[in-house]
């Protein structure tokens, strides 16, 4: 484990004094010095509760956030003051595999009192987030989590206005308490749903953009369950980047947004003072709002550049050479030697990172712990540089967000008929759907592949694939 003092002695000679989040405009001006991120908690009064409710945070504030330059080294040192151990997984960021924030895998565990560093400088721009990867449902259902914005000097002045909307929903009573963050009748269906909705810790934010305006919107959505139906009403909008990722502007309305993943969207503010343009979720009776744009003041910029991103830059997989594998996504499937040990080693260190209930699996394997002793073989071992077809099957009767740590894929083709090609590092797959996915192996190591309904990926939905 890196020390923070050991870390400074490497860097003697740097101005390396330390910053706590909070301030990130004041982060991204300073990328040489350290962005301390307490692991801490703090208190929020959440929508429709009547006292607060204590959060698990990255800073004094939720969400936090951060904001970085791409190609440029950051130092980001964790300091966890929480009871449990933890780390950071930096989820859809191509960072080094020791980087990656996986317990047991990439890493030991940051315990209570203890410090990590992790340095890496983010070779791609767009919207992606941050979060522990080990008893994650607990810690994301208590608010463990934060957005990464990495920024491109090729987008300065694209838009007039960049605004960041972290989706989640809570589980907690009407006095702020929590519910139970996981149940059996959730884990082995579509997960355990929130009982209070939230964008940015708070009900809808209205805000205000000058008529005509150029307007970004960073929508992540970090819930441990919900799949979201995006919609918008007042004037046109767009999706320009997937999972953060730029991609041709396609218009919003019906784009699905399970958990983990992201959506940048684009508009032009309408001329008329006082217009108001509203973005959705339009799943179920009544649409969820999730933002509303209200055109006020001067008129905003001259600039007629077309709304879109520069062109995403990724290593192309070779579709002609590309080795083809599968996954199959099952329910049902558990293994007696494993649900016995786990019954029976309940306690100590890592069984925060295990599951005492077998629900799901991929390819006949589960694995709801990240000890060691209990590893399953790997899904694939992959050849660094080589191109993969992957086609995930779903053969359960419900959808499921499916992650790859460590890299960036195409989204091909589905068994449901056309779909949009895009780039993504977590793809929905639908019940009795098969997508396929292509992509370079990178760099070597052992790299997760889950299912982001949360209470999945703990009860087997996970595995890794091995490059190297």
């Amino acid at each position: 484990m890196v020390s923070r003092r050991g870390f400074m002695a490497g860097l003697a000679g740097a101005a390396m004094l330390p910053r706590v989040l909070g301030d990130s405009r004041a982060w991204a001006a300073a990328p040489s010095a350290p962005l301390v991120l307490n692991a801490a908690e703090t208190t929020l009064t959440l929508p429709g509760c009547q006292r607060p409710t204590t959060l698990w945070t990255y800073g004094d504030a939720w969400p936090a956030e951060i904001r970085l330059k791409r190609g440029e080294m950051a130092h980001l040192l964790l300091r966890n003051q929480l009871k449990d151990h933890t780390a950071i997984h930096w989820h859809g960021l191509r960072v080094p595999h020791a980087m990656d924030g996986v317990p047991y895998v990439t890493q030991d565990p940051v315990k209570h009192g203890e410090e990590f560093m992790y340095s890496f400088a983010p070779p791609d721009p767009g919207t992606f987030f941050f979060h522990p990867h080990c008893n994650t449902v607990e810690a994301l259902g208590r608010g463990l989590a934060g957005a990464l914005i990495v920024e491109d000097p090729r987008e300065d002045g694209l838009f007039d206005l960049d605004r960041t909307l972290v989706v989640k929903d809570w589980r907690v009573a009407g006095d702020g308490s929590y519910l139970s963050f996981m149940t059996d009748r959730g884990a082995a269906r579509a997960g355990t749903f929130g009982t209070r909705r939230s964008v940015n810790g708070a009900t809808a934010p209205v805000i205000t953009a000058p008529p005509g305006a150029r307007v970004r919107l960073r929508l992540l959505n970090v819930d441990t369950s919900r799949i979201m139906t995006l919609g918008a009403a007042g004037a046109p909008v767009s999706i320009v980047a997937t999972d953060g990722n730029a991609c041709p502007p396609f218009t919003l309305d019906g784009w699905r947004l399970g958990p983990a993943m992201r959506a940048d969207l684009a508009l032009v503010m309408p001329v008329r003072p006082g217009s108001r343009v509203e973005i959705r979720d339009t799943w179920g009776q009544e649409p969820f709002p999730l933002a509303v744009l209200v055109a006020e003041g001067s008129p905003g910029t001259a600039d007629r550049r077309a709304l879109a991103l520069p062109k995403a830059e990724l290593p192309r997989p070779d579709l002609k050479t590309a080795e083809f594998l599968t996954l199959s996504l099952q329910a049902g499937v558990s293994d007696p030697a494993l649900d016995s040990w786990l019954k029976e080693n309940r306690f100590g260190d890592d069984a925060l990172c295990r599951a005492e209930r077998l629900f799901w699996a991929i390819n006949n394997k589960a694995w709801p712990a990240m000890d060691m002793d209990k590893r399953p073989p790997p899904l694939a071992e992959l050849t660094p540089g080589r191109s993969y077809v992957v086609e995930i099957a779903n053969h359960t009767q419900h959808p499921h967000p499916i992650h790859l740590h460590g890299h960036t894929f195409q989204v091909l083709s589905s068994s449901r008929g056309p779909i949009r090609a895009h780039w993504a590092d977590t793809v929905l797959v639908a019940p009795d759907e098969r997508v396929r996915i292509a992509f370079v192996a990178g760099q070597p190591g052992d790299w997760m592949l889950h299912c982001h309904i949360i209470e999945h990926q703990e009860t087997g939905m996970m595995g890794y694939i091995r490059v190297g």
